[in-house]
C-alpha cells in the first residue's frame, strides 16, 4: 500500500509522498518498523508527538500529527485520535464494509445481548465473529484472553481481527461498544447495520468525570447505525429514542411496556430460567418462549437481542426458535452449584448491576441470601457505598471481599463498600477473595443462594501488576468436593 491510498478520502497529502511504501499503522511506538505510518496520539499520561522525530529516525514512513512539528514526512490533520481508526481501516483494505456489524452499549448487559446475537445468528446458519467482554470469536472459536483485549480493544487491533473475520467469510460480527471506545473514536466513521442500547447508570466516573458526558459517549455509537434499538424502559433510552426521532433515523424501541414496537409479557421466572411473550406490535403478532436464562433484565436483554438479529433480516419466529435452544452465556447468572443450597456467579459489579441481580434472586428463594462481593481497586470509587447498600437491601448476610484491587489497598475498597451498609446489616470481611467464598459455602445451608458476585466469566484476579488465575467456577468446585 502506499501513502496516497492509506490516506485517500482521509487528507490531501503531498505529492512527492503519495507513492512511498506503507507497511503498517499505529500509534504505539513500540510497534513502529521499517515503512510503518507513526500515529502521533496524546493520552493521559504520554504524548506520541514527543516519540515523532525519533520514529522516522527508525525507518517510519511517515509521522501523523496534529500539529506542525517541522519535521520531514510529517503529514499534520486536525485530530488524529479521530482519524486514527479511519486509516486503520484503509489499511485493512475498509473490512467492516464486507462485515455486518451490530454494536451494544449501555451500562450493563452489554455482554449477554452481544453473546445471544451471536448464538441467534449461529442457530439459523450465519458465520458470526464477537468482540467484547468475554473474549474474541472471529467465527471459528472462543478465544480468552484476561490480560486483553479490554471491552472493545485498541483500534490496531480492532481492525486486525476485523480484516482476519473478512479472511475467514465470516458473515457477521456483534461488539461490545464501550464507553472509553466511543469517546476516545477507536471506530471509524462506521456505518454499523444495527446498535443496540440498553440502560445507563453510574459507571466508569472516574474516566468520564459526569454522567452527562457517559452519556454523551454512549449516545455518540447511534450517529453511526443504519437502524438502532433502543430500551425505553430506561429514561437515558427514551433520551436517545428522541434524539433520533428528531433526527430523522430509522429505530425499534424494546420494552415491557405495550407502548414500544417489540414488547413482552406473561413473564415468568423460575430458578432455572423463564418463559414470556414476545409481542411484535407492528406486525401484530406474538411469540411464546421458553428462555434458559432467568430474571427480568435477561428477559429484556433477550428482547434487544431478537430485536437486533430482526432488524438484519432474519424472521423473528425463527429468532425465537433459536432462543429456545440458547444454553446461556458464561458469567451471567450462572448456576455453579445446585444440590442442597445452589450457588450462582454474576458479573454484576455496580449498584444497578447488583440490584437487578439480588433482587431476581431474593424473588426465587424464601431461605437465606448469602452474597459475596467487592469493588474493583482503581476504578469509580464514588460507586462504592452504593454497592454496599443495593446489596444490603435484598441480603440476608453480606461478605464483602476485594475484586481487583490491582495496586489500590485492597482493605480501602473493602471500607468504602461498607459505609453504605445500613446499621444492623450483618456482613462480615475477607481481604482473600477465596476465603469470602470459602466462608459463604461453610454457612450456606438448605435452600440457601450463595451470590458471588463482579467476577463472573473472569478466570483471574489483578493485584498490582500480576494476573493470577482467579476461576470462582473452580474454586466452588474444589471447596465443595472437600465438604
Amino acid at each position: 500500500m502506499t501513502l496516497g491510498e492509506l490516506f485517500d478520502g482521509v487528507a490531501v497529502i503531498p505529492n512527492n509522498m503519495r507513492e512511498i511504501a506503507v507497511s503498517g499503522v499505529t500509534s504505539d511506538s513500540r510497534e513502529v518498523e521499517k515503512d510503518f505510518v507513526f500515529v502521533c496520539v496524546k493520552g493521559n499520561n504520554f504524548d506520541g508527538h514527543s516519540k515523532a522525530a525519533e520514529m522516522l529516525e527508525k525507518g517510519a514512513a511517515a509521522v501523523v500529527t496534529d500539529r506542525n512539528l517541522g519535521l520531514s514526512s510529517e503529514i499534520s490533520i486536525e485530530n488524529t485520535r479521530k482519524i486514527y481508526p479511519t486509516l486503520l481501516s484503509n489499511f485493512f483494505g475498509k473490512p467492516t464494509k464486507k462485515l455486518k456489524l451490530g454494536a451494544v452499549t449501555g451500562t450493563n448487559g452489554k455482554t449477554t445481548v452481544v453473546n445471544l446475537c451471536a448464538q441467534i445468528t449461529r442457530l439459523l446458519g450465519a458465520k458470526t465473529g464477537v468482540i467484547g467482554t468475554l473474549g474474541v470469536d472471529t467465527g471459528e472459536g472462543l478465544v480468552y484472553s484476561h490480560d486483553g483485549p479490554p471491552t472493545t480493544p485498541e483500534p490496531r487491533k480492532l481492525y486486525s481481527l476485523f480484516s482476519e473475520m473478512v479472511e475467514k467469510n465470516t458473515e457477521y460480527c456483534f461488539i461490545e461498544a464501550s464507553s472509553q471506545a466511543l469517546a476516545q473514536y477507536r471506530f471509524a466513521a462506521e456505518n454499523f447495520a444495527v446498535g443496540a442500547f440498553t440502560n445507563l447508570t453510574r459507571d466508569h466516573l472516574d474516566y468520564h468525570k459526569t454522567m452527562e458526558n457517559y452519556f454523551a459517549a454512549k449516545r455518540s455509537l447511534f450517529d453511526m447505525c443504519e437502524n438502532s434499538v433502543i430500551n425505553i424502559d430506561d429514561g437515558y433510552g427514551r433520551e436517545i429514542a428522541a434524539y433520533l426521532q428528531e433526527k430523522g433515523r430509522k429505530f425499534v424501541t424494546v420494552s415491557v411496556d405495550k407502548e414500544a414496537d417489540l414488547y413482552t409479557e406473561f413473564v415468568k421466572l423460575k430458578p432455572s430460567g423463564s418463559e414470556f411473550v414476545i409481542t411484535d406490535k407492528n406486525a401484530r403478532k406474538s411469540y411464546p418462549v421458553r428462555f434458559s436464562m432467568t430474571g427480568e433484565y435477561n428477559v429484556v436483554n433477550a428482547l434487544e437481542a431478537a430485536a437486533m438479529v430482526m432488524t438484519m433480516g432474519f424472521p423473528l419466529d425463527e429468532i425465537v426458535g433459536a432462543l429456545e435452544k440458547i444454553k446461556g452465556v458464561g458469567g451471567r447468572l450462572e448456576t455453579l452449584y445446585s444440590g442442597e443450597f445452589t450457588v450462582i456467579r454474576d458479573y454484576a459489579h455496580t449498584e444497578d448491576g447488583l440490584e437487578k441481580l439480588l433482587s431476581t434472586l431474593r424473588k426465587l428463594t424464601d431461605k437465606r441470601l448469602i452474597t459475596v462481593f467487592g469493588a474493583a481497586g482503581e476504578r469509580d470509587a464514588g460507586k462504592r457505598p452504593d454497592m454496599g447498600a443495593a446489596a444490603a437491601r435484598y441480603s440476608d448476610l453480606l461478605i464483602v471481599t476485594t475484586d481487583s484491587p490491582r495496586h489500590e489497598d485492597p482493605q480501602k475498597t473493602i471500607d468504602d463498600v461498607v459505609k453504605g451498609i445500613p446499621n444492623g446489616v450483618p456482613y462480615e470481611e475477607f481481604v482473600d477473595r477465596k476465603k469470602a467464598i470459602q466462608r459463604a459455602l461453610q454457612l450456606a445451608q438448605s435452600g440457601d443462594v450463595v451470590a458471588l458476585c463482579g467476577k463472573g466469566h473472569e478466570d483471574y484476579q489483578a493485584i498490582g501488576d500480576t494476573y493470577f488465575h482467579f476461576d470462582e467456577k473452580e474454586i466452588v468446585a474444589e471447596i465443595l468436593g472437600k465438604k
